[in-house]
């Protein structure tokens, strides 16, 4: 979510949400399918849905016990949906799965908007808001001025030096909030290309709940991981714990640090040229420390977002009184939060109730009645949280999306402007199906327009005198 002016002059209308179950039916692993899909999270369930729209068979494959991959609501620990993964999703005049939601009878509205900043225990001045928002604006400029050089430098090398007693916020905010990577590790060229993230939406029951009603009749078997792909350029097939699955094409969804950890394996091996830039598209870490609070003892609004001026990066941003609910979370992120989740979760809850603490009192603190925190980086099937390109390889997403025969890789990563995103995710599900269904000659590419040459032969001979 983006900082902006208006963000600090307003105030979220949201409403409470209903929990609502999606039910997924466990299907029998086939012996062959037309596509398989691997991995049931928003690409997966895209590319799946447009294969089921084209009469062809699909088998959705999921490694965990549920779908929805890193979207999970988790609707039973506060008694009111927890996003434990992404919470939001863009460009709410154009989104299809915004549409997609309201078609399965799910709510989905403009995200809070309301923000603050907190210079120790009270909220920043106006002259202080302004000045962070001016360092800001300058900030985002130095970066976009870097991203038209030829070299693809670090967000941090082009950083303004200037920033003063902000620097560590507008890092924070740039950095580890928006990516999970620090500025240090985060290409200056993928920064600057990825495509606004305004205009946000929220779906009340979550976004975990939404992509499970739109992966409902889908043909998934779920605690089935892929545990090799044979493949060459004609033939493919998947061999999972239930048995060996002949195909036609696969379409790969995972992660990419799971797509280098080698729990998949692939026989012949992928090329390198693919490998090197699941690399260097590594996930970055970002997870939620969730505090349900006795009444409101921070003041603040539903859905209220609050930073703080902070002077080194053991920083969080504060999601306060989510849908109405006493439920506020505490996202971490960047090496600070990855070092802070492999603590576990007594410590990361600790570090919440601390921060806590230091912006709004000892008595904040002492009203947390229970608490849950997430630790993606040691989610078997994910180890991460979005992709985020390093220094210099802002190229290696159209490397990763490039096709290998058979084989087609789709997921968040493999989008050059909304990488880190659900939205992202889901277009590339349905790009990458799109190109399997051509594969298998399911789907005709439209005839090329003719040239002017050719249209002056046609209508030449159409001319021609008869005999």
């Amino acid at each position: 979510m983006s900082f902006t002016r208006r963000g600090f002059l307003s105030a979220s209308a949201a409403l409470a949400a209903t929990p609502l179950v999606a039910r997924v039916t466990q299907a029998a692993v086939p012996r062959e399918a037309d596509i398989v899909v691997i991995g049931a999270g928003a690409a997966g369930i895209a590319a799946a849905r447009r294969i089921v729209a084209a009469n062809r068979k699909v088998v959705l494959l999921e490694a965990a016990a549920q779908i929805g991959g890193r979207c999970s609501t988790d609707l039973t620990t506060f008694g009111v949906p927890f996003d434990r993964g992404a919470r939001w999703l863009f460009s709410a005049d154009s989104n299809p799965i915004g549409r997609l939601a309201r078609g399965v009878g799910l709510d989905v509205a403009a995200a809070p908007v309301g923000q603050k900043i907190r210079v120790g225990r009270r909220n920043a001045r106006p002259g202080e808001t302004e000045q962070f928002l001016a360092g800001l604006v300058r900030a985002n400029r130095a970066l976009d001025e870097a991203a038209r050089g030829k070299l693809d430098m670090s967000c941090a090398a082009a950083l303004p030096k200037d920033l003063g007693d902000w620097s560590n916020t507008t890092a924070f905010v740039l950095g580890a909030g928006a990516t999970g990577k620090d500025l240090a590790d985060l290409s200056v060229m993928d920064k600057a290309r990825a495509q606004d993230r305004n205009a946000p939406l929220a779906c009340r029951q979550g976004l975990g709940t939404l992509l499970g009603k739109l992966g409902e009749g889908l043909p998934v078997s779920l605690s089935t991981p892929a545990s090799r792909i044979v493949w060459s350029n004609r033939d493919v097939a998947v061999e999972t714990p239930a048995g060996r699955i002949a195909t036609r094409a696969v379409i790969l969804t995972v992660s990419t640090n799971l797509l280098t950890s080698g729990a998949i394996k692939f026989t012949p091996e992928l090329p390198k040229r693919q490998l090197d830039a699941a690399a260097k598209l590594s996930l970055g870490s970002t997870d939620h420390i969730a505090l349900m609070l006795s009444g409101n003892p921070l003041g603040l609004s539903r859905d209220e977002v609050i930073v703080e001026q902070s002077n080194s990066n053991r920083t969080g941003l504060l999601l306060a009184n989510i849908g109405g609910s006493s439920l506020c979370t505490i996202d971490v992120a960047g090496s600070f939060g990855r070092e802070l989740s492999a603590q576990g979760e007594a410590a990361m809850t600790a570090f919440g109730k601390e921060w806590i603490g230091k912006l709004f009192g000892s008595e904040a603190a002492a009203a947390v009645k229970s608490s849950s925190a997430t630790r993606w980086n040691q989610v078997p099937g994910v180890l991460g949280a979005m992709s985020a390109a390093a220094p210099g390889n802002q190229g290696s997403r159209k490397i990763l999306g490039e096709p290998l025969g058979p084989l087609f890789l789709a997921g968040e990563a493999t989008h050059e402007t909304l990488w880190g995103t659900v939205d992202g995710a889901w277009e590339s599900g349905e790009r990458a199906a799109e190109a399997a269904l051509r594969r298998i000659g399911a789907l005709k590419d439209p005839e090329p327009e003719p040239t002017e040459r050719q249209r002056s032969r046609r209508r030449k001979g159409r001319s021609a005198p008869e005999d």
